[in-house]
């Protein structure tokens, strides 16, 4: 159970602080003597459904990463080098432009050390640690071991290090939370459905290929001609299509069963293999866009050409293969594209794409084959097929450069900054819209004098959009494409070209003491009682802004919402804000450390000082979280963590400073 400062309010604190403050990783802890001068400490943790929990690994830039702290090391024993993890998982984080490791649904640590102080009589070691789903906390356990009886004691007030243990065997429901940290740190990949969706498209794009498209008619023909009834060529037409959906979902299960289900995940978020699909995809599109066809062995095709022609299901599964061989110029480009993109889920990602895939690709075999009647309004084979083709080289071109864009946020070499990748994109886009014009010509186009209506249209929009990418040159958000360039923090020039920072048409002039300037210039404190001081001064409301430095939401905030005008000029004219970064590691001077009175551990650094205060005065632990105060330091609405729809936002801004006015 929680303690808490006030013993009047007992159960009430005590209910409003577990409803709002979480503990989703549990830790147990056992100590095992080896020999009389060396021991193993092991620690396992439950982690609750759908959170992550930070590796000992991660790098510098991302989460924060788990830390042991060893207490009485100094002088007593040695550590046999680092801890031995179980399973991690590796995921690319955008906004942190890192590989981050962690662990999922359980995490095994294994420590040997090595004791050199013969009288030493306990292990004293905290851990420090982040977990995360669609926010991030920040925890800590201290363990204490006892040398001679090899009992485990988990402390709960740091004042009682000597006399206080509880004993970890037991449900660790009870476990304090300390550190709270950062927002939602899933990368913003796509879910199934979406896999699913795309590689349908996909699917119905390789169909309006010159592999494929004429087969729908021979295909269908010759079921409805074999066949001795219309019912038994429907029927054989379904068996063909469902054999294609089987081939292609054979493969998608293959490629799973090989890498395994996390390895996926984690070769799409390596540097190297990130280089690979880059190298990969520009293979493909070159071959879509004319410059040789990638083809399968003839043997191959001519080898399940002849099985077809056994009969019976066996035969038209064979087909199937044959049309997947055939095919495959046109096809393979777009399966490689879909495997790798299904790579950066993970998981059974790879098989729900090839369903998506194979389905649309079957669908119209099944249904030309069920009212045949249809292939008289089918529109006639001719160059337009090859203009499809040409268009999704160009996609797969621009595609190509998104993962070496990640290879280079990764290294962080500041090869492919914002301007490079944009300009990179403009040219993409601008040479497909000549292309659809007519202005281009590739080598298997045909000859015409005018370009179709559907064709004309399709060129103006690829050029408004590439109109649209331009002003990003200088400083535009281009939020319609957000996520696929780098961040504008990540570019020559984060004010865009030209631009100037220093609060440029911000209110404020000078910066008063205790504040910095903070996201697109707005004027923050960083100090909750400076802050308020100023507030006074300027006869202001406070927005008071528990956040975080490894915080993904607080930045989607700033760069989504604050960045609006009409929320940026209330957070410029109209309040003061104040930051609270509870996971600022700037240790506090030993005479302003103090024990907690909300969970009895150690307040060492400025980032536990605000988490703290946050879990005391709030009773929430969670980033971002936002509160809007007067001048004197009451509340004036109810706070509000990640809110990403701007006008809901600025409302709720307003709802608390016309309490003011």
């Amino acid at each position: 159970m929680r303690k808490l400062a006030y013993l009047l309010l007992f159960l009430l604190s005590f209910i409003s602080v577990q409803a709002q403050i979480t503990n989703p990783a549990k830790w147990q802890s056992k100590i095992e003597k080896k020999s009389d001068t060396e021991y193993t400490i092991t620690w396992d943790a439950v982690i609750e459904k759908n959170w992550h929990l930070y590796s000992q690994y991660n790098p510098e830039g991302g989460s924060l990463p788990l830390e042991f702290i060893y207490n009485n090391q100094e002088g007593n024993y040695t550590l046999e080098g680092k801890a031995k993890e179980s399973e991690t998982k590796t995921s690319f984080n955008d906004v942190f432009g890192v590989d981050e490791i962690y662990f999922v649904d359980s995490a095994k640590l294994v420590q040997d050390i090595k004791i050199t102080n013969p009288t030493v009589e306990t292990i004293q070691v905290e851990l420090a640690y982040q977990v995360c789903d669609e926010m991030c906390i920040s925890q800590s356990n201290l363990f204490v071991y006892d040398l001679k009886t090899l009992e485990t004691k988990e402390v709960k007030n740091f004042e009682d290090l000597a006399t206080t243990a509880v004993d970890t065997k037991k449900d660790s429901d009870t476990t304090d939370t300390t550190v709270a940290t950062t927002g939602n740190t899933k990368e913003e990949k796509k879910g199934l459905f979406t896999i699913f969706f795309l590689a349908f498209l996909s699917g119905f794009a390789a169909l309006l290929t010159p592999c494929v498209f004429p087969m729908i008619p021979m295909t269908v023909s010759f079921f409805t001609k074999q066949s001795k009834t219309r019912a038994k060529g429907i029927k054989n037409a379904i068996i063909y299509g469902l054999s294609i959906i089987l081939i292609y979902v054979v493969l998608g299960t293959i490629v799973t069963a090989i890498f395994g289900a996390d390895s996926l995940n984690a070769l799409s978020t390596n540097v190297y293999f990130n280089i690979i699909f880059f190298l990969l995809l520009v293979i493909f599109a070159t071959s879509f866009l004319g410059a040789f066809e990638i083809m399968l062995p003839n043997s191959w095709a001519n080898k399940v050409d002849s099985q077809a022609d056994r009969g019976g299901i066996i035969g038209i599964l064979f087909m199937a293969l044959a049309l997947a061989i055939v095919s495959f110029s046109c096809t393979g480009p777009i399966v490689g594209t879909l495997l790798v993109e299904a790579a950066s889920k993970g998981g059974i990602a790879p098989i729900v794409g090839m369903l998506g895939f194979s389905l649309a690709l079957a669908l119209p075999f099944m249904l030309f084959a069920m009212f045949p009647g249809w292939l008289n309004s089918m529109p006639r084979s001719g160059g337009w097929l090859n203009t499809v083709k040409v268009s999704l080289g160009f996609l797969e071109l621009a595609l190509a450069f998104k993962f070496l864009s990640n290879a280079d946020l990764v290294l962080q070499a500041h090869w492919l900054e914002r301007e490079v990748f944009l300009a990179i994109w403009i040219a993409i886009f601008g040479a497909w819209a000549l292309y659809l014009l007519g202005k281009i010509r590739l080598p298997h186009d045909s000859p015409a004098d005018s370009i179709s209506v559907g064709r004309l249209f399709m060129a103006l929009l690829v050029s408004v959009f590439t109109i649209y990418m331009i002003p990003g040159l200088w400083g535009a958000p281009l939020k319609i494409i957000s996520g696929f360039p780098p961040p504008m923090t990540y570019s020559e020039s984060p004010y865009g070209v030209g631009g100037k920072g220093g609060n440029a048409g911000g209110v404020a002039t000078a910066i008063p003491d205790g504040a910095k300037l903070g996201a697109h210039d707005i004027i923050a404190f960083t100090d909750y009682e400076k802050g308020m001081a100023y507030a006074k001064s300027v006869n202001k409301p406070v927005l008071l802004d528990f956040t975080g430095f490894a915080c993904v939401n607080c930045r989607k905030m700033e760069d989504s919402v604050w960045s609006e005008p009409n929320v940026l000029s209330i957070l410029k004219g109209e309040i003061v804000l104040i930051s609270l970064y509870v996971d600022d590691p700037t240790k506090l001077p030993e005479n302003e450390q103090y024990i907690s009175e909300t969970t009895g551990k150690k307040i060492k650094t400025i980032g536990n000082k605000w988490s703290d205060f946050q879990m005391k005065h709030y009773q929430a632990n969670a980033q971002p979280y936002y509160i809007v105060l007067d001048k004197e330091g009451n509340r004036l609405n109810e706070a509000v963590g990640y809110m990403p729809d701007a006008p809901e936002y600025k409302a709720w801004l307003e709802s608390g400073i016309n309490k003011v006015k």
